[in-house]
This record gives C-alpha cells, sequence and structure tokens, in this order.
C-alpha cells in the first residue's frame, strides 16, 4: 500500500441549484403564511387600545345608571354626542386614547359608538360600538358590534 498511490475524487463543495431552489421556495410558503398572520397580530394589538377605551365609558355608564336607580331615579342614559361631553358627564377622557378619533353616547339605548383612526386600512374609519341590555335584576349586559370586520371584534 506503500508504493500505491490512491486517487481521490474531486467533489466541489455547496450547494446546488436544486437544493437553493428548494430553500426558496420553502422561505416564500412560510413568507405567505406568516405575513398576513403578522398583520392580523398587529391589527388586533392595536384595536386593544380603542377596546379599552370604550370598556373604560361602558364601566362610567354603567356607574351612571346605576346611580340614577340607587337613588329613586328610573334607568335613563346621558345624551353625550361628542368625546367632549362623554368627559364632561362621565368623567372619562379619551384625548390621549390615539386610536380613537370620535365618541358618543346615545341616550335612546345607551349604545356607546366609537370611530377608530391610526390602526389600519382595514378599519380605520370604522365604528365599535358596545350596546348595554338592562336585565330586570338592574345588572347590564354588553354586546360588541360595529362595522369593524368581525374578525377584529373583541369576544363576548
Amino acid at each position: 500500500m506503500r508504493g500505491c498511490i490512491m486517487f481521490r475524487k474531486n467533489r466541489q463543495k455547496g450547494f446546488t441549484l436544486i437544493e437553493l431552489l428548494v430553500v426558496i421556495a420553502i422561505i416564500g410558503i412560510l413568507a405567505a403564511i406568516a405575513i398576513p398572520a403578522y398583520k392580523g397580530y398587529t391589527v388586533h394589538a392595536k384595536m386593544a387600545e380603542a377596546v379599552n377605551g370604550v370598556r373604560y365609558i361602558a364601566t362610567a355608564l354603567n356607574n351612571y345608571a346605576q346611580e340614577l336607580t340607587v337613588g329613586g331615579g328610573a334607568s335613563a342614559w346621558p345624551s353625550c354626542p361628542d368625546i367632549a361631553a362623554i368627559q364632561t358627564t362621565l368623567g372619562v377622557g379619551l384625548s390621549s386614547v390615539g386610536r380613537i378619533s370620535a365618541a358618543r353616547i346615545s341616550q335612546a339605548n345607551g349604545e356607546i359608538e366609537a370611530t377608530l383612526v391610526n390602526i389600519d386600512g382595514s378599519v380605520d374609519g370604522q365604528t365599535l360600538s358596545l350596546l348595554p341590555t338592562v336585565a330586570s335584576d338592574g345588572s347590564i349586559q354588553w354586546t360588541w358590534s360595529g362595522t369593524v370586520p368581525t374578525r377584529y371584534l373583541p369576544k363576548q
């Protein structure tokens, strides 16, 4: 064996074109799935600020209605056509909430309606509503609705 010369096959190092195309295809498939999911999560995260703002109004509105009934008055809703009236009547300031451009409370049925802004093109300008239903014991059940796509509405 000492005098025998062994020949090695010369193999080039690297990837073949097919291997590279497979990797690119896998990355493309993952990106096609991940990018829309990421967009949905970012919209949900931005919606959380608006949802919390509307919930603060609902809590204050619940307290307002209960104070009226405890004081011997009939159940009624305040007339708040804009954010300034909501702050004056209920003490809820929404000026620092950057995702709500307008809000109102309907005196007829107590519905809270907020117009969304600075979230995403699919929900900007849409409304998020919270409608109260008063039970016979005086408790209030809230129901989410609005013109926002249903996938972005908060869970009941």
